[in-house]
Formats: structure tokens, sequence, C-alpha cells
């Protein structure tokens, strides 16, 4: 499984932003797409998943501002970002996830969204 990550750059406290990620390669047993981001000096946390049944699930700290969704004719899931904070700074990588009796993590590239006026 291949993931490529897309969108982000600098924005005005305020704004919006859609990241994209494009899947390919051996996506059948993909049981949900998510987004992670890491900010400097912090752990790498889940922002938003959703499942292939389309059941989401979002970080406290963004419901309401991010919406995650997935495009399956083009294998694509997306993030989009609205009312961004400073706080939201952070490289952010999607994921690709196989949960069944194992459980499998595929990561694209990180693409940086910094948050400033």
């Amino acid at each position: 499984v291949q993931l490529q990550a897309s969108g982000g750059g600098l924005v005005q406290p305020g704004g919006s932003v859609r990241l994209s990620c494009a899947t390919s390669g051996n996506i059948f047993d993909i049981t949900s797409l998510g987004w992670f981001r890491q900010a400097p000096g912090k752990q790498r946390e889940l922002v938003a998943r959703i499942t292939t049944g389309g059941s989401t699930n979002y970080a406290d700290s963004v419901k309401g501002r991010f919406t995650i969704s997935r495009d399956s004719a083009k294998n694509t899931v997306y993030l989009q970002m609205n009312s961004l904070k400073p706080e939201d700074t952070a490289v952010y990588c999607c994921n690709a996830r196989e949960r069944y009796w194992y459980t499998r993590d595929y990561w694209g590239q990180g693409t940086q969204v910094t948050v400033s006026s």
C-alpha cells in the first residue's frame, strides 16, 4: 500500500486548508484511513479516522472544525481543516490500517501545515 499526501502550507489563523491522501497498491484489505499529526516536541496524535463503513472519529481538539472524508472512486481520503489555530501547526501524515486478527499500518509522507499570521 502506498499513500501520497498533498496540501498543507502556510495559512492564517481562522483560515482553511484541505489535505488529500491518495492510496494505491493492495488497498483491498484496508479497514480505515486516518490523519495523524506531530508538532515539534510533542507525540504523534490521531486527528481523525474514517472506516470503510463511513464511521468517523476525531480528536477532541478538532471536533467541529475538521472533517475527514473519502472518495472511494478515487481511493483518496481528505481532511478539511477550518477555523485553524496556531496550535494546529504540525506535520500531518496519512495512515491506512488493516485491522483483523492483526493490525498493520501504512504511512504516507508528512505534509507541513503552519498556522501563523
